[in-house]
């Protein structure tokens, strides 16, 4: 089994309807050569594929005979999944004792972290990602899943090794050096699966027990800001000092139980007792009691004897379509609403002593009538940088003669991987500093400082262990001159969704005009305030009517935190009166439009108010050399400075600017037929430049279409045109290999829906569409994307700016044009943080000295957003105002 790796991506499933699939024999047959060898002392089976019927076999994940020679060993085996097709995990059967074991989990991957037979988990599990499929500790009986429930596993998108670690805690049952083959079979089947199964996993990664402390309390909780999710199983899990945890469903000050159990109890999933959904905007919370009774010193988080976990799991299922993998929480963001917990949450459950385990050496005795079954797990949002809950839990759950950060108190919101781990570097600095509690001696900061800077060089390890290395990031080479040049094309899957737990969408500034990201990928809004554009905006001859309303007296532009939405700066008041089109310049300048002035202003972006540049006359529409007719937008060339204008709603071209300001060129006419021609527009609203290639991309409003030209002769290029646009393009945004853009409100008679669309640039073939999830599109009025695939879209009507992420399976390649050689990339890096380059960028840490790893529930984590959730906009929308 040397070819057959670690990490398991195991995903519940049920079987449903009937299909046809291949005979299980056949896969059998073609795997058997594969069949591991098992030692004489194991009497598990030596079939690991074993078909049950036409659609469903049974996979045998088993140890291959292993002794531990020390306490806390942990081991990992891998197994690959049999067959190419995706299939459901419907059904888990552990083989284990706790006499031997401590605990076991499942894990689902594409590539394990070793090819042997078997390996030190302190090698890593995954080379990619790992999501947590099943756990197992203290003889729980089997787990199963409720019909129409499976994790999904194969295919395009499932995982395709299974990965199994097991944690040997005490091995004194090994003195006579017998193998242990201890594993979990699996039920899997073909059948599809309505329900997709995940699993939600609440933990403390700061508790610390006091010695001799008689009650302990641990809280977690988080807002939860996904697709809805149904809640069927729990799982409870601490070391030796854990009495009691519960979990709980927080929605409007009313808490509702999803599981109270005491950890010293078979760790089983245990079903609900009534069944529980979790929306977007509840809060799930959960509260584990220690006590440190028994203990001479303080009882940290951690993966040893010694140590101790709070650990809640929570298995729910999803619909296919909406459904993730897994979540986690490890934080507290409401530790005030603790105080109102239902008093069943402080009461320990009374255990015999007979079920109380000795950590890591349990007496065997399990209670037969208690078979709790797991009901439909989940899947949850994908771990698209799931490593880091693995490097956390395992950074704060080393082995004993590692001091572990005990101080953590995050105090601001960890919407992204980056924050938590900015937070974590933060929570290390200050205590390198020795910035620890007054109360602590000097002597005792000073030890703390070493001993945890010795922690981060293990996590630096492990970091490197278990997150492959980020140099799939494609290199656009420009080609030599006269060689041709070529476009970055992606092929697969590019898939944009709305990001749930991004609180912009809230921020109701006024219309939306225009979005950009400055060069630190902030988001800039520009929004026109208290005034609208409506009907009696403008006369006849475009000459502005509303004048004596003043300039808009709030700050039109606002920079806004990308993760948290929060405003950073703002600018812009007394300036504009109805605020249109915005770009930013490589160097952070901003260029806006303003549709009542006519005019185009280069601003500072350092809040300095007197514009750089002043395009155009103010308040005098016109068709020349230095007048606009209410202009939409610019694009500033990032090599020689070069200014576009897209002129715009009265007149029907493109302006060339030096970067100095002075006029160069116009190309472009009205189009006046139903079939215009290439070079004619009808309200040219939004520019996109494609730098590498000389092409300058035109959203021709009102003749839905997209028009690109050369930049260096204004030759036409060529048009991109979709029947789905319906009769209009508002605004467009280009990164390599990509065109983002969004269409407009239908008319009456027709049916194409407003959303937004991504385009492989090379073909102009529309590979996604979106739509946000929260509100509605109204009328999307510009785009921006980020070269990580992230997407924000504003709307004039609901004053309202959306993020969109990108769940991207692709390849990316370069196209071979005029005779250049270019190499083929394949796959492409998650865009996750890299821990071990981030730790390792900073002064005074290393990637030397690595302990082995542990922990219960080593499976990677994004933590779950902590900001404060806002109630939706439902005022009354603008007046529809079909020229905005």
């Amino acid at each position: 089994m040397a070819g057959f790796r670690s990490l398991l991506v195991l995903l519940l499933v049920f079987q449903s309807s009937c299909l046809g699939f291949r005979s299980p024999l056949s896969v059998f047959k073609r795997f058997k050569e594969t069949t591991r060898s098992f030692s004489n002392d194991c009497l598990g089976t030596t079939r690991p594929v074993i078909p049950v019927d036409s659609s469903d076999f049974a996979l045998d994940i088993r140890m291959p005979g292993v002794t531990p020679k020390q306490s806390d060993t942990y081991f990992c085996m891998s197994v690959h999944l049999p067959m190419d097709e995706e299939a459901f995990v419907i059904d888990f059967k552990p083989h284990a004792s706790m006499d031997t074991v401590h605990h076991m989990l499942l894990f689902g991957c594409n590539m394990p972290a070793s090819t042997e037979n078997y390996w030190f988990c302190d090698e890593g599990t995954c080379t990619d990602k790992a999501n947590i499929l099943y756990a197992w500790a203290r003889n729980a009986p089997p787990t199963r899943l409720p019909k129409g429930v499976g994790f999904r596993v194969g295919g395009e998108t499932g995982s395709k090794y299974f990965v199994l670690q097991v944690h040997y805690g005490d091995i004194s049952a090994f003195r006579d050096n017998h193998k242990d083959c201890s594993g979990v079979s699996l039920h899997l089947t073909r059948l599809p699966q309505p329900l997709i199964a995940g699993m939600y996993l609440m933990m403390s990664v700061d508790t610390v027990i006091p010695a001799g402390e008689k009650v302990v309390n641990s809280d977690i909780s988080c807002h939860y800001k996904k697709y809805p999710m149904h809640v069927f199983a729990y799982r409870v899990h601490t070391h030796h000092l854990g009495k009691v945890v519960s979990g709980y469903r927080v929605r409007n000050g009313q808490w509702t139980l999803i599981g109270h159990q005491s950890p010293q109890l078979p760790q089983a999933f245990y079903p609900v007792e009534h069944p529980v959904d979790v929306s977007f905007g509840d809060i799930l919370a959960a509260r584990c009691v220690f006590t440190g009774e028994g203990r001479t010193e303080a009882t940290h988080i951690g993966g040893t004897s010694s140590d101790e976990m709070c650990n809640l799991y929570i298995m729910y299922y999803m619909e296919a379509k909406h459904a993730v993998s897994f979540m986690t929480c490890t934080q507290n963001i409401a530790p005030d609403l603790f105080g109102t917990i239902p008093p069943e949450a402080n009461i320990p459950i009374p255990v015999k002593s007979d079920m109380v385990m000795m950590h890591g050496h349990h007496k065997e005795t399990v209670n037969k009538d208690k078979t709790s079954i797991l009901q439909q797990p989940k899947r949850e949002e994908v771990l698209e940088q799931g490593d880091f809950y693995s490097l956390l839990s395992k950074l704060l759950g080393e082995r004993e003669d590692v001091v572990h950060v005990h101080k953590y108190n995050p105090t601001e919101k960890a919407e992204s991987e980056s924050d938590l781990v900015a937070e974590i570097a933060n929570v290390v600095q200050k205590k390198d500093l020795g910035q620890s509690d007054a109360r602590e001696s000097a002597e005792h900061e000073r030890d703390n400082a070493l001993l945890v800077r010795d922690r981060i060089h293990k996590f630096h390890r492990l970091a490197s262990t278990l997150r492959p290395a980020e140099s799939r990031v494609l290199s656009l080479q420009q080609p030599l001159p006269g060689e041709g040049t070529w476009e970055p094309e992606h092929t697969g899957d590019f898939h944009v969704e709305e990001a749930l737990d991004w609180p912009g969408v809230y921020l109701l500034p006024g219309q939306v005009s225009g979005i950009a990201l400055d060069p630190t990928n902030n988001l800039v809004i520009f929004h026109r305030g208290n005034h609208v554009w409506d009907g009696n905006s403008f006369d006849s001859k475009f000459v502005y009517q509303q004048r004596g309303l003043g300039p808009i007296e709030e700050d039109t532009i606002l920079v806004i935190d990308p993760n948290n939405a929060a405003v950073l700066q703002s600018s812009g008041k007394n300036l504009f009166y109805l605020p249109h089109g915005l770009s930013i310049d490589k160097d952070g300048n901003y260029w806006v439009t303003d549709v009542a002035l006519h005019q185009v202003f280069k601003l500072n972006a350092n809040n300095e108010e007197a514009p750089l540049l002043i395009l155009g006359k103010s308040m005098q529409p016109g068709s020349d050399q230095n007048h606009f007719c209410q202009p939409t937008d610019v694009a500033v060339d990032p090599d020689t400075g070069t200014i576009y204008v897209s002129d715009g709603y009265c007149n029907s071209r493109i302006v060339q600017f030096s970067p100095s300001g002075k006029f160069i060129t116009q190309w472009g006419e009205e189009s006046t037929e139903s079939n215009p021609k290439p070079g004619q527009f009808n309200v040219p609203h939004s520019l996109a430049l494609v730098p590498h290639l000389g092409q300058l991309c035109v959203a021709d409003r009102e003749n839905g279409r997209i028009q690109c030209f050369k930049t260096d002769t204004k030759e036409f290029v060529r048009e991109i045109k979709h029947a789905s646009f319906g009769r209009n393009v508002f605004a467009i945004s280009y990164i390599p290999g990509l065109l983002f853009a969004v269409n407009g409100k239908a008319y009456f008679e027709d049916q194409e829906p407003v959303q937004g669309f991504v385009m492989n640039f090379s073909n102009g073939e529309i590979i996604d569409v979106f739509k946000p999830v929260r509100k509605h599109f109204d009328m999307p009025h510009d785009i921006t994307a980020s070269e990580d695939g992230t997407v924000y879209v504003g709307d004039a009507h609901t004053n309202t700016v959306w993020k969109f992420t990108s769940t991207e399976k692709m390849e990316h390649r370069s196209v071979k044009k005029a005779g250049i050689e270019v190499q083929e990339i394949k796959g492409k890096g998650s865009g996750g943080l890299n821990l071990g380059n981030f730790f390792a960028s900073r002064k005074g840490y290393s990637r030397k000295g690595f302990d082995r790893l542990s922990t219960e529930g080593s499976d990677q984590e994004k933590d779950d957003d902590g900001s404060e959730s806002e109630e939706e906009y439902s005022a009354p929308l603008p007046v529809p105002a079909p020229s905005s």
